[in-house]
């Protein structure tokens, strides 16, 4: 163990020290001899330490300028800001934090100022279903569950048709944050992925782990779930490399993975970059939204592809025009894919997402005949857009029609799930909800409000009544024209001048 950096705080008596084994080990200074705690979640050599006593925090630096923010008291991590994220490029020399300004300075190429803004504590009155920022929540249709996990490695299991909290477990990931989850075939497995590189298997009706999947850190940073056809237990161990993955596949982290049968594959990249797999061969289809190099000194912008979705119905038809595959971003994308002389062709189709405040979209989800889309954006708004007949001969001059909207959250979804069966629509977001509505945005309930729910009786749902945050929020409040369109003040003092002048001559007109 090479000691590298420490930090001591003399109100609380504790010692940190940190190193080359990506570790860092809290002391008690009068029993040095062993640390009285761990934190384990950094993928690189720790380069500062500090302790904020009064924010009860530890903030921690490593050597791939990745930061993280941690709990005093019990030490978990809070906050993971990668160099993506936060912008931070290049050799790491200095780091300091500024208590005046809750800030941490950083010296690379450049200097970076970090703020601390810290979250406010739910109040009593609002219901939440989580402490902390919810990842994503999943439906178990074999058992009838709700499934959410947090950013503090919480793993909560309500009962979908009361709402009722069944069981959950705390440290699934030890200190490490939850990045997904999803269930195997047969829906009596969980599988969970986090930030320290590892998936798990659990029997989740008793907390239990049954399998860890290790992979060197170096590898991998963010791991991606999908639901397999196949038993899990015959990907326990990794399966050989796709020489096109390697020769020619993503050169930036890949972010989602889908499927459909059956041997299609789709994988979309920090970047904006897509591309299309043959999942049983290996082989490379075609690149969609290949990114363009951009120089240094420009502003970059965020290109990174979240989430797609293949349009079942139509991705198997290759002779046809239709849009069959859509990505989301500032704008939602949809591809045609065509086979031309046995290869796989692709054209891009691409309409303005029509949400308040230009909102990126955060999460979408499809019905099963690919008649409606379920599109939220980062402003905790659902929007649901009739796709029937949307673009089955090619480009469309329009976006397809809006049938409704509304905002389920007062901050960005990360989840959506249609459960068509029961005519629901699960939604999870990082105000720390996970909300059950119906599929025409009715409002059934939160999970974790006192009050139980019975699903399949409307007159105990929470509608017409929306939650109190949201009824609150100011960005609730419908937008006026004019200030939804992009106009100059010197436009707006003519649209007033023209206003007075049609009034005077309408009063003359009366005269």
């Amino acid at each position: 163990m090479l000691i590298k950096v420490f930090s001591f705080c003399k109100r609380n008596n504790l010692l940190l020290t940190g190193g080359m084994d990506r570790i860092i080990r809290i002391w008690n200074p009068y029993i040095p001899g062993k640390p009285t705690g761990m934190l384990k979640s950094h993928l690189a050599p720790v380069f500062y330490l500090h302790i904020a006593a009064e924010e009860k925090r530890i903030f921690s630096m490593s050597t791939d300028n990745t930061v993280k923010i941690w709990d005093l008291e019990n030490h978990n991590c809070l906050f993971t800001a990668c160099p993506k994220a936060s912008g931070i490029q290049g050799e790491l020399t200095a780091c300091h934090y500024l208590s005046n300004i809750k800030a941490l300075c950083v010296a690379t190429d450049s200097v970076s100022l970090l703020h601390l803004r810290m979250r406010a504590l739910p109040e009593p009155h609002l219901v939440v279903s989580h402490k902390e920022p919810i990842v994503c929540c999943r439906y178990n249709k074999t058992f009838g569950h709700v499934v959410s996990c947090s950013e503090g490695s919480v793993i909560k299991v309500w009962d979908f048709e009361t709402g009722m909290l069944l069981s959950e477990f705390i440290g699934a990931h030890g200190n490490a944050e939850i990045t997904c989850l999803t269930f195997d075939s047969s829906g009596r497995r969980l599988v969970t992925g986090g930030r320290d590189g590892c998936l798990r298997i659990w029997n989740y009706n008793n907390g239990h782990c049954l399998k860890t999947l290790t992979q060197d850190p170096s590898l991998c940073h963010v791991t991606v779930l999908t639901d397999s056809p196949y038993d899990f237990h015959h990907f326990w161990k990794p399966q050989p490399h796709w020489s096109d993955d390697l020769i020619r596949g993503h050169k930036d982290d890949i972010l989602c993975v889908v499927q459909c049968p059956p041997s299609l594959l789709a994988t979309s990249s920090y970047d904006g970059e897509i591309i299309i797999w043959n999942m049983i061969s290996g082989h490379m289809y075609c690149k969609l939204n290949t990114p363009v190099l951009t120089h240094p000194s420009e502003d970059p912008e965020d290109r990174s592809v979240s989430h797609l979705t293949f349009l079942k119905t139509r991705a198997a038809k290759f002779e046809s025009k239709a849009a069959s595959l859509i990505s989301n971003g500032q704008h939602i994308i949809s591809y045609c894919l065509v086979k031309m002389n046995g290869l796989l062709m692709s054209t891009m189709y691409l309409y303005s997402f029509q949400s308040r405040g230009k909102s990126q979209i955060s999460s979408m989800v499809v019905t099963t005949g690919d008649t409606c889309a379920y599109v939220a954006d980062k402003l905790g708004y659902v929007y649901i857009y009739d796709i029937r007949d949307y673009a089955l001969e090619g480009p469309e001059q329009e976006p397809p029609k809006n049938v409704k909207f509304w905002r389920a959250h007062v901050n960005a979804l990360t989840s959506l799930e249609l459960i068509e069966k029961e005519k629901a629509l699960l939604s999870s977001s990082v105000d720390c909800t996970v909300r059950l509505w119906s599929m025409d945005g009715e409002y059934i309930g939160t999970f974790g409000q006192s009050e139980l729910w019975d699903v399949f009786t409307s007159a105990s749902w929470k509608h017409p009544m929306v939650p109190y945050e949201i009824l609150m929020d100011p960005q609730s409040m419908p937008v006026h024209q004019t200030l939804a369109e992009d106009v100059s003040s010197l436009q707006i003092d003519h649209m007033e001048d023209d206003k007075g002048i049609q009034e005077k001559s309408s009063a003359k007109v009366g005269a």
